[in-house]
């Protein structure tokens, strides 16, 4: 046998087993002819990554973590979930030369000597205490506390058995000052995209953008604003860098000269991938955490728009240059009904447009749907909620909401203090609601329930009496048939301010799609 003939039976080896790999990493695309195709399999994530932002700067706030997950049938019996702090950022200019020199001197300089400077660096650079450990099982509450004004954004990690549907809170009371009342939200997955209507540069308002980057580079972002005629022009809002394992609040009066109550926010990552969140704080109106939009759509759905409310704000936005004539329902107990007034709302290409609803809610349960009534042209939106009167009132937003899907998420519940809120807009439907043990000891407890097509329902959830602390909640309907929305509102009134919060529930991204493979070695015969 010669150098030759050996060259090529190596070479064809080599081939069959990259041949071989990737049949074995891809379905077969013949399946389907053959009539045994098999379903993917939905299989637990493995790891996951929740990014919370800055809580306050006000000394007075009184910051609470709640980190749970629920327990997952399939998963391995190893596992933790962390929180760790980030880098803290500065609500300052971002991305020009004197931040960047600024930052070189705070952390001692770049050349890596081994001066004073060189060392306080490397001392900042070991990797802080967690804030919040979760290792000892899933489906029980874990929570941490801090206060005043100096807690970092905190970047977590969820690995094995504690990675699906991990889920964390972060629930501040301020006492006074801007922003005062009840201000949660849902830390977030990091991504490249994210939509804000409803965030205001107007005199009362300070709204700051928190953006946080969990990898090791550098990511770059542009923040645009949009306005009621269009694109605000911005000064420094183009090539925005967050350093690795850091924070940045943008204020977002900073970035343009214009005053407007209420304009859209677009975060677009253009390398990296950052979590963001807007933090929307009122001189005289209390504040809140503003979260993204669900995806530019035709349909909208914003559920759980307290009872209470005195007062509804609908903004509204679509990205293109195609005009958008939206139907205006509410999903109410009874049905699905039209704000007398408000039938239509019509969105202009590029521009920010806003609605008062007043009182909509008139004392129940109810959700918004938003529907083209003609052609469909992607949207996105969000309603800021006003509860009380004269001075004191407070405010909160309910962004357009992603559904539940296989299963949703709520942590940081009282007995006393929530609301859950389920909407089925196009059909009936059932969902099965688990109350966890809770934080400090207690058995779970599940129900289920039926939501009539179009309605929305405030559920009275069966908490255990042996439940102590605070519990979580998980929805999971029990049919693909009609889709479900649902959010969660935490109430803590105080001297008279009914301080409240609403968080909505988007599928908690637990288990994964995984095609089913087989070994096809006929291939390398082709």
């Amino acid at each position: 046998m010669n150098r030759t003939t050996l060259s090529l039976i190596a070479g064809a080896t080599a081939l069959a087993a990259v041949t071989g790999f990737a049949v074995l990493t891809a379905p077969d695309p013949t399946a389907a002819d053959d009539g045994v195709a098999t379903a993917a399999a939905r299989l637990p994530v493995e790891r996951s990554s929740l990014l919370c932002p800055t809580p306050s700067t006000s000394d007075l706030a009184e910051t609470t973590y709640t980190s749970f997950t629920p327990v997952t049938k399939g998963t391995e019996n190893e596992g933790s979930a962390e929180l760790r702090p980030a880098t803290a950022g500065r609500p300052a200019e971002q991305g020009t030369e004197e931040n960047e020199k600024e930052s070189e001197k705070e952390n001692g300089g770049d050349d890596g000597g081994e001066d004073d400077g060189g060392e306080e660096a490397a001392a900042s650079a070991k990797p802080e205490k967690p804030v919040l450990e979760h290792k000892k099982e899933p489906g029980k509450p874990v929570t941490a506390d801090t206060s005043g004004g100096e807690a970092p954004a905190l970047l977590g990690t969820a690995e094995g058995r504690f990675a699906p549907g991990w889920t964390v809170q972060q629930t501040t009371e301020v006492a006074a000052g801007t922003g005062r009342g009840l201000q949660g939200v849902t830390c977030t997955a990091p991504d490249t995209e994210f939509w804000f209507p409803g965030a205001s540069t107007a005199t009362e308002r300070t709204d700051y953008v928190h953006l946080t980057n969990p990898d090791g580079s550098a990511a770059v972002v542009d923040i645009e604003v949009y306005g009621k005629d269009g694109a605000l022009e911005t000064e420094v809002g183009e090539g925005i860098t967050v350093k690795p394992h850091s924070s940045e609040p943008v204020l977002l009066s900073t970035l343009t000269d214009e005053e407007q109550t209420d304009v859209t926010v677009h975060v677009v990552v253009r390398s990296g991938r950052v979590g963001a969140a807007v933090q929307a704080l009122d001189d005289s109106l209390g504040g809140d955490w503003l979260a993204a939009s669900a995806d530019p759509a035709g349909s909208l759905v914003l559920p759980g728009i307290p009872e209470d409310a005195t007062a509804v704000r609908l903004v509204v936005f679509t990205p293109g240059n195609v005009d958008a004539d939206l139907k205006v329902q509410l999903a109410s107990p009874s049905g699905l009904i039209t704000p007398a007034g408000n039938e239509t709302v019509h969105v202009k290409g590029g521009m920010t447009t806003a609605v008062d609803l007043g009182d909509v809610t008139r004392g129940e349960a109810g959700s918004l749907v938003l529907t083209p009534t003609d052609r469909s042209v992607p949207v996105v939106a969000a309603v800021r909620v006003l509860r009380g009167q004269g001075d004191d009132q407070e405010s909160a937003f309910v962004p357009a909401a992603r559904e539940v899907g296989l299963r949703a998420t709520s942590v940081d519940n009282t007995a006393k203090g929530s609301t859950l809120a389920v909407t089925a807009p196009e059909g009936a439907a059932k969902v099965r609601v688990t109350v966890s043990a809770g934080s400090e000891g207690g058995t779970p407890a599940t129900e289920t329930y039926t939501i009539k097509a179009g309605t929305t329902q405030n559920i009275e959830v069966p908490v255990p009496d042996d439940v102590e602390g605070t519990y979580a909640l998980t929805v999971e309907p029990e049919s693909d048939d009609a889709p479900v929305y649902a959010s969660r509102t935490l109430t803590a009134p105080d001297d008279g301010v009914p301080a409240f919060t609403v968080q909505t529930l988007p599928d908690d991204r637990g288990m994964v799609a995984v095609p089913h493979t087989e070994e096809d070695l006929s291939v390398l015969q082709r």
